[in-house]
């Protein structure tokens, strides 16, 4: 029987100073000036972008994961590979020796939005050579995640990106696919994602990406009419399930995903599934039954968290329970539950992974009655 998940892509290290209390600011200058000193209370450093956030945690969510990635012959690629080892989740990464490994500065400041001081490094080398390398056998999902961080799967129309895709899509594998925001000024900004996403989509199955990242590529006359409607302010809460997040929703499923779960930052997550022959391909690659997937559509509000400290891995950690509900056969409507669950446990903590919770926990704390946003 095929039960095992390989999830492949972006790599990094991320560190993050953490603010002491009583710091506020309304905007990132209020903290950052010229010649200013800012007293922090250490920092927390760990493992970062989809490989370590979403396939670490679907791992240590019971999974049967392989992680596949690219990271450099230094001190920071010693880091990630020595966090990987810990959980025996080494073996599918490959060590450049010619190049560096990405890191991010997290900038968390309370009160405003995160800052993200990112190198992509050897993530942009990554290939479908590095794909080939992997050993597929006894595969059954396979998941990408962070393409627009990664040079090569976002040139040429994301030529690269469509053979990763259809390579592991031939071989009868279940995909998903994860994306990330774009700077509008960057190389990955000037790319031509609506053609890189119509190209892509008929071999995903899964396509989880957040709401804003999806409409920017997909629309980006509507993004600008939202990001008008919001001001400054978080866009997902000025933005309505049925006018604004349905459209994009369709036109995901009409480019060819199968199952389309939209993140909405704090308001929740929309959901959008195909037709039955779309959803019986996808139960036959997964070698598992998918009774109640069929044109199912809808918005699961997020749980009320404990507490915030940090959003960082909130977009990922829900995927990660996503796709390990999926593999563990739960119904269609417990696994968007679980993925709304997983979001607010994360960020309870400042890393991706201290704040996750077991499925059974969150199953049982759900039936409980835990309140929604």
């Amino acid at each position: 029987m095929r039960n095992k998940v390989v999830v492949a892509g972006h790599a990094c290290l991320d560190i993050t100073p953490i603010f002491p209390g009583g710091i506020q600011a309304s905007e990132i200058g209020d903290i950052l000036k010229p010649g200013k000193l800012v007293t922090m209370n250490g920092v927390d450093i760990h493992t970062g972008g989809a490989v370590s956030n979403t396939g670490l945690a679907m791992k240590l969510l019971g999974a049967d994961v392989t992680l596949a990635a690219k990271v450099g012959d230094d001190d920071f690629g010693g880091i990630i590979l020595d966090s990987y080892r810990k959980y025996d989740a080494d073996k599918g990464v490959i060590v450049d020796r010619h190049g560096k490994t990405s890191y991010s500065v997290v900038i968390a400041a309370p009160g405003i939005d995160r800052v993200f001081l990112h190198d992509p490094g050897c993530n942009d080398t990554f290939s479908i050579e590095d794909i080939k390398k992997i050993d597929f056998t006894d595969t059954a999902l396979f998941h990408f995640g962070y393409p627009p961080i990664m040079k090569r799967m976002y040139e040429n129309e994301g030529r690269e990106l469509v053979e990763v895709m259809k390579y592991v899509k031939h071989q009868h594998i279940a995909t998903s696919l994860d994306m990330a925001s774009v700077d509008e000024n960057s190389a990955a900004g000037e790319a031509d994602w609506l053609s890189i996403l119509t190209n892509v989509l008929p071999y995903v199955d899964f396509f989880v990406p957040s709401i804003e990242e999806t409409c920017w590529m997909l629309d980006r006359d509507r993004y600008r009419q939202w990001k008008q409607r919001a001001g400054n302010k978080d866009i997902s809460l000025y933005i309505d399930a049925d006018n604004d997040i349905k459209p994009i929703a369709d036109e995901c499923l009409k480019l060819g995903a199968k199952v389309v779960m939209l993140k909405c930052g704090a308001p929740g997550i929309y959901y959008r599934t195909g037709n039955r022959t779309q959803i019986q391909g996808l139960s036959e690659d997964l070698g598992s039954r998918l009774d109640g997937w069929t044109d199912r559509e809808g918005f699961e509000k997020s749980y009320l968290p404990d507490r915030v400290l940090s959003g960082t891995g909130a977009g990922d950690t829900p995927i990660a329970a996503f796709l390990a509900a999926v593999m563990k056969g739960y119904p269609f409507d417990m696994c968007i539950n679980l993925a709304a669950a997983e979001g607010a446990s994360c960020i309870t903590e400042y890393d991706a992974l201290s704040g996750l919770k077991n499925l059974g926990d969150l199953q049982n704390r759900i039936e409980a009655g835990w309140a929604k946003q």
